[in-house]
This record gives structure tokens, C-alpha cells and sequence, in this order.
């Protein structure tokens, strides 16, 4: 060990640091990182990135009861897809169905952050109570929906009620005319769904500095809805934006609501029961339903784009 004097008194010389010390670090760093993110990154393309591949290159063969195709037919399945009148039918239904879906859930989980936000006692306690049917599966609630509440009998929820007010009895699954069925589908997902984006809400609404109110006040703002229109929905822009776009995504994916209420129909089918139906029917057409759901897919990105666009999402300002 080497010294240096200083005045007489003599002391050890700073050690100098080892170059393998921060190497040593960055490699168990990085050891760790892929660790823990390895199992997840391994199962991401395993299981999404390759199926979504195989999908889009299966889409351009023939693949009847196979999905090992060897006949390359171009864009002969896109061309099927886009002639067959279920699955375009299926997709402007939907269309309208998010434009109707969407908008009522913003603004019912948006109610409802806004209602718990403001209670002073059991906030928690109601918090929960609307959380909780997030629990519940689709295939269940779709269950309870249909056999007991929208059964068509009078022994059911809603005809009982309705009897009350000399109402006959209603076929709410087994007619689509007039379309009752979809008021069964519209509740049903209102109640599965609205208790989540309440929570995203509910997150945002807490992050909104008081100061602002407080401010407001001074200024001569009136509490109510002109302070929620200028400073409270302002403020919630980018977590609307957000909610909206998965609203739009989970309307377009609808399956399990609709495969257990309407199973035995032909009308009112999703896109996704569509494809069900064409790639697992009696024909097992492969290389069609992966076209469709490509199709699917291009349609879902350019109206969340658009949505995105209008509603201004990835700005960095908020105030803007």
C-alpha cells in the first residue's frame, strides 16, 4: 500500500477504483433485466407476434382444413372477405354499434368517478361495488342476462316488471324485429365494463391539483358545470383519450356477449363471430378468416387513429 507525507504525518494513499467494479454492475444489470423480462418476451412472440405472422402470410394461400398451406392465391381471400355480405354487414353494425357503446360508457364511468370522487364517507366501500362486476366473465353475466333478467318469459326479470305496467310479455333474444336484443347486449356490457374506466377516471380526477378550483373560485367561477366544463374535463383529456380508444378496441373484439345470447341466430353476429364461423365451420376456411381478421384489424387501427387524431392524443401539453 503506498502513503504520501504531509506535514510530518504519514497516511495511506487513496485506493483507486477497480475499472471491473461498474462492468461487474452493468452486467448484473443486465442479467436481471432480461430475467425478469425474458419469460414475458419469450411468451410475447410466442404466442402473439408468430400467430399474428402465420395469420397475415396465411392469408395470402388456400388453407382449407389446413394451416400448412402450399397454393398461393394472392388476394384472392381478401377479395371473398370483402364480397361475403355477413362479415361487411357484421362490420357497419359494429361500426354504428362503437359510435353508440362508446360514447355511453365514457360518459356513465365518467359519472360515476365523478360521484364517488365527491363522496365524504364510504368512498371506498362504493368503489368497490362498482369495480367489482369487472370479476365477472362475459360468458356469465351473458348467462345471467339471458336466463334470468332477458329471458322472454313471463317468469323473467324484465317482463315481470313490465307486467306490472299491463306490458306484454317481450321476445327480447328471439326476434330482431323490432331489435330488442340489442338493448340485452348494451346493458349487460355497460354493467361488465363501466366500473373499470371508473377507476381510470377516478386515478385522474385525483391527480387534479385543487389549486386550480381554488383559483377558479376567485375568479368568480360557478361550482358545478361550469368548472367541470373549463377545468375538470380539460384536465381528464388525455385519460378520455385513452378510454376511448380501448372502448373502441373492446367494441370491434365483442365475442363472448354475443356468442352466448345469439348463438342460434344469423343476425347481429360481430365480425369476430363472423370469422369464428368461417374458420371453424364446415368448410374450415383458414386462409379466409385470416384475411378477415386482417381486415379486422386494418379497420380497428384506422379508427383508433382517427380517434386519436380528433381527440388529440400524444400532445405534451394538456392545456392545448
Amino acid at each position: 500500500m503506498s502513503t504520501t507525507t504531509t506535514r510530518g504525518v504519514t497516511r495511506p494513499a487513496p485506493a483507486k477504483a477497480s475499472k471491473a467494479g461498474p462492468r461487474r454492475g452493468l452486467r448484473g444489470t443486465t442479467l436481471n433485466f432480461w430475467l425478469f423480462t425474458g419469460p414475458f418476451l419469450l411468451g410475447l412472440v410466442i404466442f402473439v407476434y408468430v400467430p399474428i405472422g402465420w395469420s397475415v402470410w396465411l392469408s395470402f394461400f388456400e388453407a382449407r382444413y389446413t394451416v400448412t398451406p402450399s397454393k398461393f392465391i394472392g388476394l384472392d381471400n381478401y377479395q371473398q372477405m370483402l364480397t361475403n355480405g355477413a362479415f361487411v354487414d357484421a362490420l357497419v353494425t359494429f361500426t354504428v354499434f362503437a359510435a353508440i357503446i362508446v360514447p355511453v360508457t365514457w360518459a356513465l364511468s365518467l359519472g360515476l368517478a365523478l360521484m364517488v370522487h365527491r363522496l365524504r364517507f364510504m368512498k371506498a366501500f362504493f368503489r368497490s361495488v362498482f369495480f367489482l362486476p369487472t370479476a365477472c366473465s362475459f360468458v356469465a353475466a351473458s348467462l345471467i342476462w339471458k336466463m334470468s333478467i332477458f329471458s322472454g318469459v313471463r317468469f323473467g326479470l324484465a317482463n315481470t316488471v313490465l307486467g306490472w305496467f299491463g306490458v306484454e310479455n317481450i321476445a327480447w333474444l328471439a326476434d330482431p324485429d323490432p331489435p330488442w336484443y340489442w338493448l340485452v347486449i348494451v346493458t349487460v356490457r355497460l354493467w361488465l365494463q363501466a366500473g373499470f374506466y371508473m377507476i381510470l377516471f377516478l386515478a385522474a380526477l385525483q391527480n387534479i391539483p385543487p389549486e386550480l378550483y381554488e383559483a377558479a373560485a376567485i375568479d368568480g367561477a360557478r361550482p358545478g358545470w361550469q368548472t367541470f366544463r373549463h377545468i375538470t374535463l380539460p384536465q381528464l383529456r388525455a385519460t378520455s383519450t385513452a378510454v376511448i380508444l380501448l372502448l373502441l378496441v373492446a367494441a370491434y373484439q365483442a365475442f363472448d356477449e354475443f356468442f352466448n345470447l345469439l348463438s342460434k341466430t344469423t343476425w347481429g353476429r360481430p365480425p369476430l363471430v363472423e370469422l369464428y364461423y368461417t374458420a371453424l365451420g364446415e368448410n374450415q376456411d383458414y386462409g379466409a378468416g385470416s384475411a378477415g381478421a386482417v381486415i379486422l384489424t386494418l379497420l380497428i387501427c384506422v379508427v383508433t387513429l382517427l380517434q386519436g387524431r380528433l381527440m388529440g392524443f400524444g400532445r405534451g401539453d394538456e392545456s392545448k
